[in-house]
């Protein structure tokens, strides 16, 4: 798994940049409701996208939360308004915020129970009516069908931690009903050979590709050797789901 305070400095030029946190906060926003007045950011990141939600709905207060204090630091000096806190344990009281966010999040919580935690927290946080907006199926959204899904094919995850039946039946336990969906493009998110083959040495997949050993050696050998090494493929496409609290 990355090491995400020290990821941080480098993490939005590796992870499509400005196009990509355009392309997440228009589809989120499309699913809050135009009367929101407050959006948690949860798991905000370098708070990149949050930014970018602030900016283009000025009547909307937006404010974000991540457990890393590299994260955090660094989307500080973009929104100001960013608590250090763990997703599953948000600081705020019940009813607090009209809408709640995750994006790029769930996919990476393994332990047992993470997921329900923090789909309840978010629950617990929103006022009656309230949305909560969340990335779902998000290292499903990688595989374009390209001959890099062909080669971590054998590598993959069997249960991965954000499916989106899952994350409807956390949701209703939790008292959320899902009233919406949409779909947003990851620019500049489509691999190369290389690319991935560095990605894979360093660990970047680890939500998603199981490699013990020497097995991360062994399909980054794979990866250089497939034809057109320097071009990417085509960008994943994201799932946002919209769910909503109960009155």
């Amino acid at each position: 798994m990355l090491n995400y305070d020290t990821e941080a400095a480098a993490y939005d030029t590796t992870r499509g940049g400005v196009p990509r946190a355009e392309a997440a906060a228009a589809a989120v926003l499309g699913l809050v409701p135009s009367p929101a007045r407050t959006l948690l950011d949860i798991g905000c990141g370098t708070g990149l996208v949050t930014e970018r939600m602030a900016l283009a709905r000025p009547g909307l207060g937006v404010f974000g939360t991540d457990v890393s204090y590299g994260m955090a630091r660094v989307a500080r000096q973009r929104i100001g308004a960013v608590a250090l806190a763990d997703a599953r344990r948000l600081p705020l009281p019940d009813a607090a915020v009209d809408a709640a966010a995750a994006i790029w999040l769930l996919h990476l919580l393994r332990e047992e129970g993470d997921v329900r935690a923090v789909v309840s927290e978010a629950a617990r946080v929103l006022r009656p009516g309230g949305v909560f907006v969340t990335t779902v199926d998000k290292d499903a959204a990688h595989d374009v069908g390209s001959d890099i899904d062909e080669a971590f094919a054998p590598y993959l995850h069997a249960d991965p931690s954000d499916p989106a039946d899952r994350i409807v039946r956390y949701a209703v336990e939790a008292g959320l009903d899902v009233v919406g969906e949409a779909h947003f493009r990851g620019h500049g998110q489509g691999r190369s050979p290389l690319s991935a083959a560095h990605n894979v040495r360093e660990g970047y997949y680890a939500s998603r590709l199981h490699l013990p050993g020497e097995a991360a050696e062994r399909l980054a050998t794979v990866l250089t050797a497939l034809p057109d090494p320097d071009r990417p493929r085509a960008d994943p496409r994201y799932r946002l789901l919209a769910l909503r609290a109960r009155a």
